[in-house]
């Protein structure tokens, strides 16, 4: 995201600089000081000053070394860039704006903060622009302005793609052009035959039999030559299709978690199954066409201009009328389908959340709930199909009408010359023919627009994928080693969005071997430790460091295989138990697979299931009850015997006597591994060597169990607040 925009002249003409002072960030903001929007009014920050231009006025101004503090605060559906004075030591809202804005602002009062510490350093935002910068167009869910970067762009992608196709392509045009050849041929054949034999004195019976055997060879010809047309383009658009999933699925496990989250399950599914589908569709009925319709329509008109260049030019006067149309609506067309793409993408994902979530729907007793409210976006889904259908129905048969016009002034002042004797039957015959012939094709390409428009739009949404960059991914010449499990925190501070930090200024170090345990209310940001721990996300501020190495300097594979995570929502797969443990090491052996098992106390319980461990899971797991899934997870998690083990709740789902053997496991699991435990169960992180206390996206309070309960602050809180609600359950009990 840019975070100095360039400034108008005439608001730049406001004021004026001093010796080295320069523009640092700039943002425009859309909200005045009465609440109305506004235009013209810009945040600027430079290396010396602050100033706010509201509506073309300077309406606030103030030297950095007359400011103590300065953020953005998140408010409801808008955000205020809040300084504090030195002098007054009071603080005050400068600027107002939406939700548009506030990551940009975000980020700028992050930057004046460095520089109020005495830091030169610039700060960088790594979101994605919600409008395009250049022409303020909303980007329909792509990160790239579809009008701004252009369709020709587009398409050289999609050409750059297809590259490995180039023998296919080379096939089917010949073929297309061989097809067209022999569609030309048939009239040409036609008039010769009317002309020398039927309206002539001397034909024969023999050259009535020549000509049904050339018309009929032609047309075996013909239905040979659309056949393999067909064939041909419908394995060459499978070929790319199948070749464009396969990118996209590539693409979206290179990805950057953020970026998946941010998209809904229906739409990504959309992506690489719908609009990779039209893709398809468009190499079959348009590609596998188009060629062969221009060499059709070109090669008729070259004919009928040798025969009557006037009743030619009569052909083809309505043509440019039925372009112009065509073009003239390609908008209104391209606004409709990818209206229709996103309300898709809504039915997709809504059905997606149903069926994932049916136990709940049905424990609630919601089903008819759910199925009014499935119908409501699919009654809205259907409206704007019917609507675009409507649209198209209407539009397709006035073009239609319009380019037929030409046929019947063809008609009837080709009959009259024909009785004038300027033209021949079999002339008049093979330039109608031809007529149709062009017509025909123009009829059908009426329907173009609306199918490159769906292609186009395709391969925006498709290309929104492909070029996406992934955030977190190897540096040049990565590090590739054995770690041991030392993590250092240096003023690490993160954020999920630039103007939301959930961990801020995060000190603290783990030796090799040790356990830590993460406790602290919820949302305090205990899963986001450990996420930036897993190298799921890249830290905004400050270093962490495995064994005195940059995190971000990891080769991520080798990383990540050195890790065991147990995370709080415990997934398996639809596979069997085997399956499901072999994942985090396809080259497992049974051995090592019962081992890990036995070591989560799992082997009991897997040895009593139909099959043992070849037993069908079921989706997620279903067939599995909670505390079953935890210790197949927890088996999985160690079975490649990782450096680094992650346990996000890995007891949440255990009843008293499977935390018990947990526990007792847990012992064993530990011993020379680093371990990070969160758990709210602080029972369970009594034996950790450290426990971290983070409250207020800080850490709050460090020690072991006994150090913080003898604090008596927020561990002690915690502490005393479940056993009195064990005492309160035991009481009712």
């Amino acid at each position: 995201m840019e975070l100095n925009i360039k400034l108008p002249g005439e608001i730049r003409a406001l004021f004026e600089f001093a010796g080295g002072e320069e523009i640092r960030y700039c943002s425009p903001f859309d909200i005045n000081s009465s609440g109305k929007y506004c235009d013209f009014s810009y945040g600027v920050l430079t290396n010396r000053r602050l100033l706010i231009i509201e509506e073309g006025q300077i309406v606030y101004e103030m030297q950095l070394s007359g400011l103590s503090a300065m953020k953005c605060e998140s408010q409801v559906n808008n955000g205020i860039l809040v300084v504090t004075e030195k002098e007054s030591g009071l603080a005050r809202h400068v600027a107002r704006f939406s939700m548009k804005h506030i990551s940009r602002f975000a980020s700028i009062a992050k930057g004046g903060m460095l520089m109020l510490e005495g830091s030169d350093r610039i700060i960088e935002n790594r979101e994605y622009e919600k409008t395009c910068p250049i022409c303020g167009r909303a980007l329909p869910g792509t990160r790239v302005c579809p009008k701004c970067e252009g369709k020709n762009v587009t398409l050289l992608k999609f050409v750059r793609l297809c590259t490995n196709y180039k023998k296919q392509f080379v096939m089917v045009a010949l073929m297309m052009l061989f097809s067209s050849l022999v569609g030309l041929a048939g009239p040409m054949f036609q008039q010769r035959f009317i002309d020398n034999t039927l309206m002539s004195d001397h034909g024969s019976f023999q050259e009535v039999i020549r000509f049904t055997l050339i018309m009929a060879v032609i047309t075996v010809l013909s239905i040979i030559t659309r056949y393999l047309r067909s064939l041909w383009s419908a394995k060459l658009g499978a070929g790319i299709s199948m070749d464009i999933r396969g990118r996209l699925y590539q693409k979206m496990q290179v990805l950057t978690l953020s970026f998946i989250q941010d998209r809904r399950p229906g739409e990504l599914m959309n992506r690489i199954n719908n609009d990779s589908a039209n893709i398809r569709k468009f190499m079959e009925d348009a590609f596998g066409s188009i060629f062969y319709l221009i060499v059709l329509m070109t090669g008729a008109i070259i004919v009928m201009l040798t025969i009557s260049p006037g009743l030619t030019l009569l052909s083809i006067v309505f043509l440019p009328l039925a372009v112009a149309l065509s073009v003239g609506f390609r908008k209104v067309i391209h606004r409709k389908f990818h209206m229709q793409y996103s309300r898709g993408d809504d039915n997709n994902s809504a059905l997606q959340d149903v069926i994932s979530g049916i136990r709940v729907v049905k424990s609630f007793g919601k089903e008819k709930y759910e199925s009014d409210r499935f119908k409501t976006i699919s009654a809205n889904y259907a409206r704007i199909q019917k609507n675009n259908e409507v649209f198209w129905a209407s539009f397709y048969p006035m073009l239609t009408f319009i380019m037929g016009m030409g046929i019947y002034f063809v008609t009837a002042l080709g009959g009259l010359k024909t009785l004038d004797g300027g033209l021949s039957v079999g002339q008049l015959l093979q330039f109608t023919t031809y007529a149709t012939m062009l017509y025909g094709p123009l009829g059908w390409m009426t329907h173009l627009p609306r199918m490159i428009v769906q292609m186009l739009t395709s391969l925006e949404r498709i290309y929104d994928v492909l070029d996406e960059q992934p955030k977190i991914r190897n540096r040049e010449n990565p590090v590739s080693r054995q770690i041991q499990g030392n993590v250092v925190f240096k003023d690490v501070s993160f954020g999920y969005r630039s103007y939301e930090t959930v961990l801020e200024k995060i000190n603290f170090e783990i030796k090799k071997g040790e356990m830590i345990g993460i406790v602290g209310a919820s949302g305090t940001g205990k899963s986001t430790l450990i996420n930036l721990v897993m190298h799921l996300y890249d830290v905004d501020d400050g270093e962490l460091l495995i064994d005195g190495i940059n995190i971000n300097d990891y080769r991520i594979e080798d990383f990540h295989r050195q890790l065991g995570v147990v995370l709080q929502e415990t997934f398996l797969f639809s596979d069997t138990i085997l399956n499901n443990m072999r994942f985090a090491k396809p080259d497992a052996t049974y051995e090592e697979i019962i081992r890990a098992a036995k070591m989560a106390n799992a082997h009991d319980f897997i040895c009593k299931t139909p099959n043992g461990y070849n037993t069908y899971v079921g989706e997620k797991g279903y067939n599995l009850s909670g505390g079953e899934r935890q210790r197949i997870a927890i088996a999985r998690a160690i079975l490649n015997d990782p450096k680094l083990l992650i346990l996000d709740e890995a007891t949440s789902s255990l009843d008293t006597e499977s935390e018990y053997l947990i526990q007792k496991a847990l012992q064993r699991l530990t011993a020379g591994r680093t371990t990070l435990a969160i758990a709210h169960r602080l029972s369970t992180l009594k034996d950790a060597d450290r426990l971290i206390v983070i409250d207020g996206h800080k850490i709050a309070e460090c020690g072991s169990h006994n150090e913080l309960l003898e604090k008596k602050g927020i561990y002690y809180k915690l502490v005393t607040a479940q056993l009195q609600m064990q005492t309160l359950k035991e009481g009712e009990g």
